[in-house]
């Protein structure tokens, strides 16, 4: 072997002891350690099952249990929902067929409501089943009743404040059915956003988005009408 091969291993052999560590080092780290280090190091090397979910039961609202009771006949849970569902009856109508009409016709919704209250499966489908009741006896209002009934009521005499508020009921009709029911809602019978969605069976999107488009286009068809809204 030359003498500059001798100088080449003996330059990698330092290299290679300089790299790896001494077993004495070795042994120094290992007295270093603490038991908490090799506690943490137990730890980290559990397996933890995943906690299982809590289920929680569903909660029931004061309606739901209303109508329940309703199914079930209880005579004051009628009383109770029909003092809180009849200004929603009493909207949609008022939405659709003359003024004098209502009334007679939220008795109809009622008593078909209290005859089929039994046929609705889910309780929490209660607003927008009535709802789809009072809709419907509108149709049908329509459909049996001559179209110069409801002209005759508005041409007739009335005083200014009532003649004014049968004119914004006539713009209000006017307007697409989107935006009539939710005006009449808001507007007449004193309901909020939330409570016309909660009580219709509507989103509270669609009823908040229909209310602001619905009151920009009756502003339009009062000054259109040279009424004052």
């Amino acid at each position: 072997m030359t003498t500059s091969e001798e100088k080449v291993r003996g330059r990698l052999t330092e290299e290679a002891l300089a790299a790896s560590p001494s077993r004495e080092a070795s042994c120094e780290d290992r007295q270093r350690e603490t038991p908490e280090d090799g506690v943490t190091a137990a730890v980290e090397r559990l397996e933890v099952p995943p906690r299982p979910a809590v289920m929680r039961a569903p909660e029931v609202s004061e309606d739901c249990l209303l109508v329940r009771a309703l199914g079930e006949g209880d005579g004051s849970a009628f009383e109770k929902v029909y003092r809180r569902f009849a200004p929603v009856a009493h909207g949609i109508l008022l939405a659709r067929v003359p003024p004098a009409e209502v009334e007679d016709l939220v008795q109809e919704v009622f008593l078909i409501v209290h005859r089929r209250i039994k046929s609705l499966r889910d309780p929490n489908a209660f607003p927008g089943w009535l709802a789809t009741i009072a809709r419907n006896r509108a149709v049908d209002f329509h459909r049996r009743a001559p179209r110069t009934e409801e002209l005759k009521e508005e041409d007739a005499p009335q005083e200014p404040e009532e003649r004014e508020t049968q004119g914004i009921l006539t713009a209000i009709r006017a307007l697409p059915e989107a935006y009539r029911e939710p005006l009449v809602l808001r507007l007449v019978e004193g309901l909020s956003g939330p409570e016309i969605a909660d009580r219709t069976g509507l989103t509270a999107g669609s009823v908040r988005v229909n209310l602001h488009r619905g009151m920009q286009r009756l502003k339009e068809e009062l000054r259109r009408r040279g009424i004052h809204g």
